[in-house]
């Protein structure tokens, strides 16, 4: 095969958004994440929940997958009670995106969780969360930046080598480990930072952060070019645009 990878990226669903004259439901995905896909060599494409069960058909046709950040998990999902800070479930796109999580693994696609992705793909392995963490929303609807060192030997750490300042908003975080996982980056607290499976036969990475509020490319096109190199005939990856 040749050509730039199909990366899909899951999509909020939400029961009223308002464009032009219309306020209807809508599955809706901020212009970051295709960009910064489409900056970093690959094609993007919206992936709104479906039924679990169209989860392993969908990943099929696609060479990456990113599971992208929004509201919290609901906290069933890793044997937990609701704390009074955890916000409003979304248990279509809870559904969705772990079924899309545990499609790609069995089959090797790569995939990255970003922020909620990260965290989900921490429960979709048996790990849970920390329902909410100090420090690491600036305010209400406004991004903050704050260091992250890369733990040494890891595929982050061969992704970012040097500690960097990332944009961030979350409250809440990885507790203990799922199966396999290892950490890979630490904020300045002590907070996991991202997240990696050694064992898995793809390329599997969970930042904690926002890289499509950024400009650092490079996550995302260590994503495409894994992406691009599990493919038939392992075609390499395009140049980044722009």
């Amino acid at each position: 095969m040749t050509g730039r990878p199909l990366i899909g990226i899951s999509t909020y669903l939400e029961s009223r958004a308002r464009w032009g004259v219309w306020e209807l439901p809508a599955a809706l995905l901020p212009v970051g994440y295709p960009r910064l896909v489409q900056q970093a060599g690959g094609l993007a494409a919206m992936l709104p929940p479906d039924g679990p069960e169209s989860a392993a058909a969908a990943v099929a046709r696609l060479d990456g997958l990113v599971i992208a950040g929004g509201p919290d998990v609901e906290p069933v999902h890793y044997g937990a009670e609701r704390d009074p800070r955890t916000g409003p479930p979304a248990a279509e796109r809870d559904a969705w995106e772990l079924a899309l999580i545990d499609a790609a693994l069995a089959v090797g696609t790569p995939l990255l969780g970003i922020c909620r992705g990260m965290q989900l793909l921490n429960v979709a392995l048996g790990g849970t969360l920390a329902q909410h963490i100090d420090g690491h929303t600036e305010a209400v609807g406004t991004f903050g930046r704050h260091p992250v060192k890369p733990v040494p030997g890891t595929l982050y750490e061969r992704a970012v080598p040097e500690e960097t300042a990332v944009p961030t908003y979350h409250h809440q975080a990885v507790d203990r480990l799922g199966s396999g996982l290892v950490a890979s980056a630490h904020a300045g607290d002590g907070t996991v930072e991202a997240i990696e499976l050694p064992t898995a036969t793809g390329w599997v990475l969970g930042v904690q952060w926002h890289p499509e509020m950024g400009e650092d490319l490079r996550v995302m096109r260590e994503l495409v070019a894994a992406a691009a190199r599990s493919r038939p005939g392992g075609a390499a990856a395009p140049g980044p645009q722009g």
